[in-house]
């Protein structure tokens, strides 16, 4: 016999159902979502932490529903490469959106670090707007791109008129050959022995300044090259290589640089910008086109009047040889974490900081070449210092560096042996052939090639 179902039975399931009911019809709150960004900042590079600050505020203005985390990592580039690389190893600290070096993209994108941007950028308009040259700064070995570039970069000499002018060179001053730089740097010397007349980094201290603003100055100004593109294979065997670091062995023998114990402080340059050119104790260097961005007004290293002190020069082939001068081109980008979880966002993010008005604003106030061809074109970036259309021409005769997977472990070789010259641990002969011996190792037979 089947018993009556009760009042407090029925009830309970009634206002549940209602309950169920009404929720449904009723739209669910909006999900708060954190998006994590990393990047670079230090005493003398605040310009990025200033986009990132406005792109911020920007972005949430318009997605009331996100949050955005600015996380940025005080230190210098190697330093913020290894403390980004152990952040990318859980997705519990993974960025959604970081600061990426550009040699540094396809070793990277090789770890599974970055996310594959091509459909987002697809949808993007101002993607039309970037120099395609600058593109392929992002592009990996699958054709893909990974990454946006902030801005790119040359290098060059730079030189304190004044001091040269005591010592008798004639300004502007264009060295032709390496020959020209030696004596040019030793009638310094004559001139005033406690200036230092020419400076080029060297060793493990200044990683990738060493071998962007000073060896490879010196390679590609010579017959031979640290990779060959087409082969696809590390050149060994050089002779522009050993040539290359006679020349630091004789700059540094001759005490034409600074003494080897500063060259080996990572934080040489900051006196090369704070002290020694604004001071009058350096007659030249060789540096980024973003020199001017720590003497500008709100720069690092404030210096009224650089404009006029200073002057610069295109670094020269060994014998003058075309094209004339050489040029090393780097530069920096935004990319996406493959382990976001919110990757449109982050993309959305991306281009906001990337936009017409926080990239000109970042070009101008860290003196980079302009990427976006709007930005290039804009009175307030061609005006932001007198040397934007020298640093710009350099673009001619420029090189890249190797951008593949084997290339960061390379780069730490080559400092290893300019280390070993200038301190005079070996011969420019012995740093070449342990340098080549490193490379076989690293890269195996295979992957080398002897000219």
């Amino acid at each position: 016999m089947r018993r009556p179902m009760r009042f407090a039975t029925v009830l309970p399931v009634v206002a549940a159902l209602l309950a169920a009911t009404a929720c449904s019809s009723t739209p669910p709150a909006a999900e708060n979502k954190t998006l994590k960004i990393v990047y670079q900042k230090s005493d003398s590079f605040t310009a990025l932490d200033t986009v990132m600050q406005d792109a911020k505020k920007e972005f949430e203005a318009a997605n009331s529903s996100v949050t955005v985390n600015l996380e940025p990592i005080q230190a210098n580039d190697d330093d913020y490469g290894t403390k980004l690389a152990l952040a990318q190893r859980s997705p519990d600290t993974a960025p959604d959106v970081f600061y990426e070096d550009t040699f540094k993209v396809r070793s990277d994108v090789d770890a599974g670090y970055l996310l594959k941007l091509d459909s987002y950028l697809e949808k993007w308009d101002d993607w039309s707007r970037f120099n395609e040259a600058a593109k392929a700064a992002g592009r990996a070995d699958d054709g893909g791109i990974y990454a946006v570039p902030l801005g790119t970069d040359t290098r060059a000499i730079w030189y304190n008129k004044a001091v040269l002018q005591k010592a008798g060179i004639a300004v502007p001053w264009q060295p032709k050959t390496w020959e020209d730089i030696l004596s040019t740097a030793r009638a310094i010397k004559a001139s005033d022995p406690s200036v230092i007349p020419f400076n080029m980094y060297a060793g493990k201290g200044t990683g990738e300044g060493t071998v962007m603003q000073s060896f490879y100055e010196l390679l590609y100004g010579t017959d031979s090259t640290l990779y060959d593109e087409k082969e696809k294979k590390w050149v060994v065997g050089s002779q522009g290589f050993t040539d290359s670091l006679a020349f630091l062995k004789t700059l540094y023998d001759e005490k034409l640089a600074v003494s080897p114990a500063e060259a080996l402080d990572a934080n040489v340059w900051k006196k090369v910008f704070g002290e020694w050119f604004p001071q009058g104790k350096l007659a030249a260097t060789v540096e980024g086109s973003y020199t001017p961005s720590f003497w500008q007004k709100g720069g690092a290293y404030e210096w009224a009047g650089y404009e006029q002190e200073m002057g610069v020069a295109m670094f020269p082939t060994r014998n003058g040889q075309e094209p004339g001068g050489v040029s090393m081109s780097g530069g920096w980008t935004l990319a996406v974490g493959a382990k976001s979880k919110n990757a449109e966002l982050a993309f959305k993010f991306l281009t906001t900081a990337l936009n017409k008005k926080n990239a000109l604003a970042f070009d101008v106030n860290n003196s980079q070449i302009a990427v976006r061809t709007d930005v290039a074109s804009e009175s307030s970036y061609l005006s932001a210092n007198p040397f934007v259309k020298d640093v710009s021409e350099l673009v001619k005769v420029t090189h890249y560096r190797p951008a593949t997977a084997d290339y960061p472990r390379i780069s730490t070789a080559v400092q290893v042996a300019t280390e070993s010259v200038i301190t005079g641990k070996q011969s420019p002969e012995d740093a070449a052939a342990e340098y080549d011996a490193t490379v076989r190792k690293l890269v195996g037979d295979g992957k080398v090639l002897e000219r």
